[in-house]
């Protein structure tokens, strides 16, 4: 096991390099593949967002509540809405249909409700609505195999089943899932007879599999130009060569030198042939510009776990909002989309103790850049429950039990009111005053000990202003992996 103590200190610079290659040569779980790098990077993120960096809000004591709980259950039971069916949902639909972006959160990545009520706000927001696009906290490459389905533009045809098995990566569970298969069916069926340009599209925003991503660019490009494939190829090789990640780390840290202009090149390859490209085929230009940006934000992630703070975590959220916000561009000036994360991705960082840490998300991101009013983020919870998860990075996937939620928390205090599932709209934040003071609001991530959730598990939060609305849920269950 690796003792992962420095990587609270890794977000402040207490440690140097020579730390982290100790470490991660020292750890039997590296032996096993290249993308070891990826747990630490992910670690990393999450004891920051767990409260190790030295928060400055004002919290309680306890760490987990603050303020008078009576006053703010009272609040919630009066400002709350239960819901019972279906047209329950109207007065968030009616709030989230207006904007460019709808973000739709969670707080796990293996529980079902999560995803079966964002599927269902999806199907709404597409069909009665007229959003373009689902993206999901998925990586790109992959994700466009399954838009290709989605969108019928695959050649052979397959079924939609067939079609989810290009989520290879772990954790499988997280997208091979039936919750999403069922989604993935409807909007193929869904697309069956409209044109095009009018079919709902499925994307992912993530950064994992840039070795899938440089495959797509450089097999776009040597369709094309075979000379000019040669030359993308190399600049890669700079970045790829290197027999894993921690090496490729090493020679940068050693010669201070690294492949971020090469990389950037092979995108400014594609953008000097846009426009015949483009003309050629527009979809496939897509999906290689797009996974060409990809690749340099990997790269950028990657390289930023030698310096000092934040970069490396900042780096893939400004891929999650450069994904969104192109997409947005390809479908055209009334485009809207729906963006699928987890709550720390989708809820406003600079409400919670993140901000503190220097950490953005692509809910602050778009907020900032897009307008507030372009922007509607709803967060998702539970109380107790059942979970998918594993105990370690690229570990087995285990049915894990969530426990209750911690006195003073969110999820505590919403339990009390006795509704659920229920709904919570924070049109206008100053109406919510019992809720503005800082409150533990549950995350948890593919990595899970249910014995340290209550340590691990909170992310300090401003609710009314990390969110537009919240949806509560007393006990959920489980995601039903497909295999």
């Amino acid at each position: 096991m690796v003792d992962i103590s420095f990587l609270s200190g890794l977000m402040h610079g207490n440690r140097n390099w020579r730390n982290v290659v100790r470490l991660v040569h020292a750890s039997d779980k590296y032996k096993h593949g290249r993308r070891m790098h990826l747990f630490f990077f992910w670690l990393a993120g999450l004891f920051a967002i767990s409260g190790l960096c030295g928060p400055t809000l004002t919290f309680a004591s306890n760490g987990f509540g603050n303020g008078d709980d009576e006053a703010a259950v009272s609040h919630l039971k009066e400002m709350g809405i239960e819901l019972s069916e279906a047209a329950d949902l109207d007065p968030l639909l009616e709030r989230a249909a207006g904007r460019r972006l709808v973000l739709l959160g969670e707080a796990s990545h293996g529980t079902s409700e999560y995803y079966t009520w964002r599927a269902d706000i999806s199907r709404r927001l597409i069909e009665e609505h007229g959003f373009d696009f689902v993206i999901v906290e998925g990586d790109w490459p992959l994700a466009f195999r399954v838009n290709k389905h989605v969108k019928h533009l695959e050649e052979p045809r397959v079924e939609t089943r067939e079609a989810m098995r290009h989520f290879t990566r772990w954790p499988q569970w997280m997208w091979g899932n039936r919750e999403v298969k069922e989604l993935i069916r409807w909007m193929h069926t869904h697309n069956e007879e409209l044109p095009e340009p009018k079919r709902a599209g499925f994307y992912g925003m993530d950064i994992y599999a840039y070795e899938e991503g440089i495959d797509d660019v450089v097999t776009f490009i040597d369709q094309r130009d075979p000379s000019a494939a040669r030359t993308a190829r190399n600049n890669y090789r700079c970045f790829t060569r290197h027999r894993d990640m921690q090496a490729y780390l090493q020679m940068v840290h050693r010669t201070r030198d690294h492949c971020g202009e090469d990389i950037e090149a092979v995108h400014q390859l594609l953008e000097d042939n846009r426009e015949a490209w483009m003309a050629d085929d527009s979809v496939q230009f897509v999906r290689a510009w797009q996974g060409s940006r990809m690749v340099i934000h990997a790269e950028r992630h990657i390289r930023g776990n030698l310096t000092r703070g934040p970069e490396s975590w900042n780096h893939r959220v400004e891929h999650f909002y450069d994904a969104a916000r192109n997409l947005l561009e390809w479908y055209g000036d009334d485009a809207r989309g729906i963006v699928w994360a987890h709550n720390t991705h989708i809820g406003d960082a600079r409400a919670t103790d993140m901000r503190n840490a220097g950490m953005k998300n692509i809910g602050q991101i778009t907020r900032e850049e897009m307008g507030e009013d372009q922007v509607y983020s709803i967060g998702l919870g539970t109380y107790k429950g059942e979970v998918l998860a594993a105990r370690q990075w690229e570990g087995s996937m285990e049915l894990m039990q969530v426990p209750e939620a911690i006195p003073g928390s969110y999820e505590h205090l919403m339990h009390q009111t006795g509704m659920s599932p229920m709904l919570m709209l924070f049109d206008d934040p100053e109406e919510h005053q019992p809720l503005l003071q800082p409150r533990g609001n549950r995350a948890v991530g593919v990595v899970y000990h249910p014995e340290r959730d209550a340590t691990q598990n909170y992310v300090q939060t401003v609710m009314p202003l990390r969110y537009n609305a919240f949806l509560f849920f007393e006990e959920t269950q489980a995601l039903t992996p497909l295999e």
